[in-house]
């Protein structure tokens, strides 16, 4: 198995809470790094975020980022002009990153590139885009279920509904869909995606690159290889010990 998680990009999470409803003091301005707000009387900031991608899974993640109150969405970057997405603008390809990092000293941005396959094009882009100096931070919606003990890598996303039991760990870059269950003990290499409606039961280890389809079961304990894909609906009964493409249930490999 791949390592999990580098000690040196692992993040405590608690319970996910809603924030509280902040009033905007200022007007912001798409080149500044931080946004003051006021709540409860005190300052606070909003830091600016780039989305990129431009698809379905992008505007989930927009409105997670939204009920944050945390970050100011300057815009999206994308191959095309899709549009606003979900009220946030096209900022042009992802080469405009570089342009935004050179007007401020800190730029986040948020990998919202969904996938059907493996990881390894979110892993290029990530890559590719850590040139530029922008971070990814773990984004996490207040409408996830998330108990203590978890951990998880820098770019994770935890979307709406899901739970993440405690001793969880999560890898870089993976991506917690809504309404999966990670179940306690779960070790989710780098770039793995748990597609909607998904459980990862107690004690799994799921190697890098692997995908978890939509509405499948992985039952307690198994062992899944890097760069496996489980379709949805699947249920892992066995290790998976070899790269591939695993449908039906019992799961079985099919190419």
């Amino acid at each position: 198995m791949d390592s999990v998680i580098p000690s040196q990009y692992a993040v405590i999470l608690s319970a996910a809470k809603t924030p509280p409803v902040v009033r905007r003091l200022l007007d912001r301005k798409a080149t500044t790094e931080t946004f003051r707000f006021a709540q409860d009387g005190n300052l606070q900031t909003m830091d600016a975020i780039v989305i990129i991608g431009g698809g379905g899974h992008a505007k989930v993640v927009v409105c997670i980022l939204r009920k944050l109150s945390q970050y100011h969405i300057l815009g999206y970057t994308d191959l095309s002009d899709n549009g606003d997405l979900a009220g946030v603008p096209y900022l042009g390809l992802d080469r405009k990153l570089a342009e935004l990092k050179a007007g401020t000293e800190k730029l986040n941005a948020v990998l919202a590139v969904g996938q059907v396959g493996l990881g390894e094009r979110r892993c290029e882009l990530w890559t590719r885009l850590q040139s530029c100096g922008v971070s990814f931070p773990l984004i996490a919606s207040p409408d996830a279920i998330i108990n203590e003990g978890v951990s998880a890598a820098e770019g994770t996303v935890v979307m709406d509904g899901s739970v993440i039991n405690i001793g969880a760990t999560l890898g870089r870059g993976a991506i917690v869909n809504t309404n999966s269950t990670i179940e306690h003990d779960v070790e989710l290499a780098d770039w793995v995606h748990v597609a909607p409606g998904a459980t990862v039961s107690g004690g799994v280890t799921v190697g890098r690159f692997s995908m978890i389809g939509a509405g499948a079961t992985v039952i307690e304990g198994i062992k899944i290889a890097a760069r496996c894909m489980v379709g949805a609906g699947a249920t892992v009964v066995d290790d998976l010990t070899e790269p591939g493409v695993y449908v039906g249930s019992p799961a079985r490999r099919i190419r």
